[in-house]
C-alpha cells in the first residue's frame, strides 16, 4: 500500500510539473515570455545614474525597473479633486481626473488616458500575458491596462500612484 501511494504521489507530482513546464514552453514559443529590451525610442532619455538622481528609490523601482507599489499605499487613491495626473519621470500629462474611478484594487485607476500620453506593450512576466502601460515620452512604467473597467471604454488603467504626480486645476 505504501509503495502504491508513493507511486501515485510521485506520478501526480511529475505530471503536474510536466504540465506546468509544457505550458511555460508553449507560452515562450508563442512569444508571451520575458520580453526583449524595448526597441522604442523616447523623447526623454537619461542614463541609469541620471534617473536615480531624478527619482526617489521607489519611483526608480517602478518607473525604470517595472516594479509595483504595494496596494492601498498611494495617496493618489484618495485624490478626488479636478486636475491632471502626470508622469513622475518627465511630467507629461497622462490622465484627467474626469476618467478616474475607484476600482477597489488598491491602485489609482482610470478608464482612459489623455490623447498621445501613453503607449503599451505585451508583458509576459510571471507567466501571464498582460498589457503594460508606459509613458510615451520617457518610457517610464506606469502599470497595466485590463478589460474589466467601466463604460464608456470598458478599460481599467491600473496605475502605480508613485509613478505619477497630481496637478490640481481644470482637468
Amino acid at each position: 500500500m505504501q509503495t502504491r501511494r508513493r507511486f501515485l504521489l510521485t506520478g501526480t507530482a511529475a505530471a503536474a510539473a510536466a504540465f506546468a513546464l509544457g505550458g511555460r514552453l508553449r507560452a515562450l514559443a508563442a512569444g508571451s515570455g520575458p520580453q526583449a529590451p524595448s526597441q522604442e525610442r523616447f523623447e526623454i532619455v537619461h542614463s541609469e545614474d541620471e534617473w536615480r538622481r531624478l527619482l526617489n528609490p521607489v519611483q526608480f523601482d517602478v518607473l525604470r525597473r517595472e516594479g509595483t507599489e504595494r496596494p492601498y499605499t498611494s495617496p493618489l487613491n484618495d485624490e478626488h479633486r479636478a486636475g491632471t495626473f502626470g508622469c513622475a519621470g518627465c511630467k507629461l500629462a497622462l490622465f484627467s481626473s474626469r476618467t478616474k474611478f475607484d476600482s477597489h484594487t488598491g491602485w489609482p485607476s482610470f478608464w482612459a488616458p489623455l490623447d498621445h500620453a501613453v503607449a503599451t506593450r505585451i508583458d509576459g512576466s510571471f507567466g501571464v500575458e498582460r498589457t503594460e502601460v508606459h509613458c510615451r515620452r520617457c518610457g517610464g512604467h506606469l502599470g497595466h491596462v485590463f478589460d474589466d473597467g467601466p463604460k464608456p471604454t470598458g478599460l481599467r488603467y491600473c496605475m502605480n500612484g508613485v509613478a505619477m504626480n497630481f496637478t490640481p486645476g481644470a482637468a
